[in-house]
């Protein structure tokens, strides 16, 4: 049996744990301080357990904390591991929080007026036994105004709605946004049907445009242009199948993204 091994039975009480696993390299002496430490870690992630974020995550992040604080305990300080422990411990959690826990990326100096913030709200609303003006905020967290103002906004990137969440009348967010607007379908089919027509000659165009804008029937186009109906005819279908071909690699290119309108 290696030494570690044998010493750990024989090793009783926080102190001597510290320094078997400082002093002499005892990964078991280490393995059995974060375990006597899981309850303080339990303990303090249940301060922020309504927060959103799942307790057994917490926990999670919080033995990083403890694991930290183990590693960088100071047998010379003479303290407590637990009162060492706990500030790291708490302080990846808040970690956490301010790093992962924003559903959209804000700028950490946001993120950290915002905390002042929230702690700086809570005294005053006590002390003046009403909500804080900005004004009193910014005092309070010695920030002006204007970076009080932004850091609020911030706060409400902390957590996302679905589109699907009914916000009043029975609507959705995602129909607040608007819809698609029908015209823009229209106006697409114009340019296309505009593209096509310029695969065609000038005199091609022109029967075209007689025959389904004006109206004009093959005899009244043949008049007109001075050939035979019968040409007319002729040119009529190979002009839409021209049409059809050039229209057909415009619509194979990638699509326009979609124009919303208003709801």
């Amino acid at each position: 049996m290696s030494t570690s091994e044998s010493r750990i039975p024989i090793v009783h009480g926080e102190i001597s744990l510290l320094e078997a696993y400082h002093r002499d390299g005892d990964l078991r002496a280490r393995a059995v301080l974060i375990e006597n430490m899981m309850p303080l870690v339990r303990h303090i992630a249940r301060r922020y357990a309504n927060r959103g974020e799942p307790l057994d995550d917490l926990v999670q992040v919080g033995s990083v904390g403890l694991i930290k604080a183990v590693d960088r305990f100071d047998l010379e300080r003479g303290v407590k591991l637990s009162t060492f422990a706990a500030p790291n411990i708490a302080g990846e959690i808040k970690r956490h929080f301010r790093d992962r826990g924003w559903s959209i990326r804000v700028p950490r100096d946001i993120q950290e007026l915002n905390a002042k913030l929230t702690q700086a709200t809570d005294r005053l609303t006590t002390k003046l036994s009403r909500s804080p003006t900005i004004a009193e905020l910014a005092v309070a967290v010695k920030a002006t105004e204007e970076q009080v103002l932004d850091a609020l906004q911030g706060a409400q990137s902390y957590s996302t709605v679905s589109f699907e969440e009914p916000i009043g009348e029975n609507r959705t967010a995602l129909e607040l946004l608007g819809e698609e607007d029908p015209e823009f379908m229209t106006a697409e089919r114009r340019v296309l049907l505009e593209d096509g027509m310029h695969a065609l000659a000038d005199r091609e165009q022109e029967i075209v445009r007689l025959r389904f804008f004006a109206g004009l029937t093959q005899r009244e186009i043949a008049e007109q242009v001075g050939i035979s109906q019968m040409h007319v005819s002729r040119l009529i279908r190979r002009s839409l199948e021209e049409m059809r071909d050039r229209m057909d690699e415009r619509d194979a290119a990638p699509a326009p993204t979609r124009r919303l309108r208003a709801a």
